[in-house]
């Protein structure tokens, strides 16, 4: 009598949809237009169901010492995901949101409502113009992982950019980016140029058959002013039920090698999904 129902919504860009999972008693996913955008369960906040989640879940784990609190800057919202991640695992540490969609933070307020005392605080604001405002050294984390549609937004890809997420970023802290591609690599490749034009160290999580050509797939991007912990980041993606690979140092400067920074002026937003590749059913 009391099984959850699916919600459905108009937000501010789009139809957002809210499904129970079935095997998983106060688990959730959340939809935008069809595509999957996030997987929260309530009751069990460290559990990660994306695969490209839990790659960024796996480097938040070596950002500072096990259970230290940190402050952590989310550019794009969905569900939570992360913030409720870090706030579990990393306890008092505190969070800012920044999404552009106030009515979907509106639908998973309402339905999805963070723990008491989580330290997340939510925005409704376009990711580049609140980092531009944001203050210096003021994070030890930032995670991008920002969608118009399926696709990264142009504005969010150039050395401009990058250059605002290192300012704001303290000296210690680490730069990550959930982005999207397929061989040749075009996009992928010019993103790590612009990143090497602020930071000095660099990782590549992907999925070997992605990193191989063989289809489109999410990446994981890394970035730091100090050595990342490389060993402990490719046992644990290795481990992954899809496992991954770490790539890094001289292989990942190959990779991409003859790519040039963006410039606003040049820059464009991500790749278009082949049909179905996000897709659920």
């Amino acid at each position: 009598m009391n099984e959850p129902v699916p919600v459905t919504r108009e937000v501010d860009h789009g139809t957002a949809k809210l499904m129970p999972d079935v095997d998983r008693e106060r688990a959730w996913l959340l939809t935008v237009d069809g595509a999957p955008q996030s997987y929260v369960d309530l009751d069990e906040p460290a559990h990660l169901e994306f695969e490209y989640v839990r790659r960024l879940g796996h480097v938040l784990d070596t950002v500072a010492s096990p259970g230290r609190p940190v402050d952590a800057l989310h550019l794009g919202g969905g569900a939570l995901t992360l913030p409720r991640y870090l706030a579990a695992t990393r306890p008092g540490s505190r969070q800012d949101v920044v999404e552009r969609d106030g009515g979907l933070l509106d639908l998973v307020a309402e339905h999805l409502p963070l723990p008491a005392g989580a330290g997340v605080t939510s925005h409704t604001a376009d990711a580049r113009a609140w980092l531009e405002a944001a203050p210096d050294d003021s994070a030890d984390v930032l995670v991008a992982d920002v969608f118009g549609g399926s696709r990264v937004p142009a504005h969010l890809t150039s050395v401009a950019y990058v250059r605002e997420a290192a300012r704001v970023l303290r000296p210690g802290g680490v730069y990550l980016a959930n982005l999207a591609d397929a061989a040749p690599f075009a996009f992928l490749r010019s993103q790590l140029a612009t990143l090497m034009t602020q930071f000095e160290e660099l990782a590549l999580i992907a999925e070997p058959g992605v990193l191989r050509g063989r289809r489109f797939g999410n990446a994981v991007l890394a970035a730091a002013h100090r050595p990342l912990d490389i060993a402990v980041l490719s046992r644990a993606t290795a481990a992954d039920a899809f496992p991954a690979r770490v790539e890094h140092g001289a292989a990942l400067r190959d990779f991409a090698r003859g790519a040039r920074p963006v410039r606003d002026e040049d820059a464009v937003p991500s790749p278009e999904p082949p049909e179905g590749a996000f897709g659920i059913g």
